[in-house]
């Protein structure tokens, strides 16, 4: 379960950062050229998550620049999470993994001193399978949690980055759209 997620979110993220990149620029070439139109329609036209955050934002004409950045980052925050979707269970896997570790060792030492009740002597020779199979337990759960939270941490890195990729996509496009308006306003004023 935990690689099966680990490889679909590695596919999910695949070119996204640099997808995102991509399409912020042709949006931002489009308002500078004064074609919100085409801006909206290069959004629609992709299949990426940061296109309808950015084809949104673009649905608002005369918004303040707070009320717009507030727009993107409620975007962007709904993007980040369908990002994150199942990285839960990788990591929970990994925290809860050293305890079924622990169980199993528990079982294996509990059935050495079984053993040993049962035969009524001691020796090592008695509790060598218990302990054997509580070893092999506790390394097995110390194996699976070190996997799973070197994926956990790999992934969480990786939505971060996508989220910090969002994010300047989307100062860059309000930065766009401020500065296409400041050139309206000059130029109606001295016109």
């Amino acid at each position: 379960l935990t690689l099966g997620i680990f490889f679909e979110r590695l596919w999910i993220f695949r070119g996204l950062e640099k997808k995102t990149r991509e399409l912020a620029t042709q949006v931002i070439d489009c308002i500078a050229r004064s074609d919100v139109a085409a801006a909206r329609a290069a959004c629609e036209a992709s299949d990426i998550p940061a296109a309808e955050m950015l084809a949104e934002g673009l649905r608002w004409d005369n918004v303040a620049v707070e009320d717009l950045d507030g727009i993107f980052g409620t975007m962007r925050a709904e993007r980040v999470t369908g990002l994150r979707r199942g990285i839960w269970i990788i990591g929970t896997t990994g925290s809860l993994a050293p305890f079924v570790g622990l169980f199993g060792t528990v079982i294996g030492i509990i059935r050495a001193f079984g053993e040993m009740a049962v035969h009524g002597s001691s020796g090592f020779a008695v509790v060598a399978l218990g302990i054997s199979e509580a070893l092999v337990a506790t390394a097995a759960g110390l194996g699976v949690a070190i996997v799973a939270l070197l994926l956990f941490n790999y992934l969480q890195v990786r939505v971060q980055s996508v989220a910090n990729t969002y994010a300047r996509a989307c100062e860059r496009v309000i930065q766009a759209l401020l500065y296409v308006g400041s050139q309206k306003g000059s130029a109606a004023s001295s016109g």
